[in-house]
């Protein structure tokens, strides 16, 4: 199973791909994809979409796996959250993949095994897992974290599935 994982922002989105083989999981790429804050937002958007579905096309991934809202002191903030996680969305509905949201916590619970670890542990812990030569970048660290959330999340619920039917 191939994921992209993502963490939405408009002003950095952190994308990572990773593969599920067998018990192992293999980095793909990862990075982020950057856009110009004194540009109006529609037109950040649409680079965020285009990007994304440039992403979709080259890597082929079976699903997506996205870091859902949380909570922000600042309203205006989140809101601009939300859209960049819609713009993603439907990149990837529009392409027929299935979509899963997790919460910041679920995915630093599931690399981490601490749902109020630091960005420097997820990075740390993604460097450690995927067998990276460095510390990747803050963002695309996050991304490559949900996907590897869902990897874990699947295998456990495909597992059990396979259990309940025994």
């Amino acid at each position: 199973m191939r994921t992209l994982g993502i963490d939405p922002g408009t002003r950095v989105m952190g994308y990572g791909i990773v593969d599920a083989v067998g018990n192992s999981l293999k980095h793909v790429d990862n990075g982020g994809i950057f856009t110009d804050s004194a540009d109006p937002l529609n037109k950040r958007l649409k680079v965020i979409y285009d990007e994304i579905c440039g992403i979709i096309q080259q890597y082929r991934p079976d699903v997506i796996s996205i870091e859902d809202v949380f909570y922000h002191k600042n309203i205006k903030s989140a809101l601009k959250l939300g859209h960049s996680r819609g713009v993603a969305i439907l990149a990837g509905t529009n392409a027929g993949l299935d979509i899963f949201e997790y919460t910041p916590t679920a995915i630093k619970s599931a690399v981490v095994g601490y749902g109020r670890a630091e960005k420097g542990q997820v990075q740390q812990m993604i460097k450690v897992l995927l067998k990276l030569p460095e510390v990747p970048q803050a963002d695309a660290a996050d991304a490559l974290a949900a996907a590897i959330c869902h990897i874990n999340t699947a295998g456990t619920t495909n597992r059990r599935k396979m259990n309940e039917m025994r």
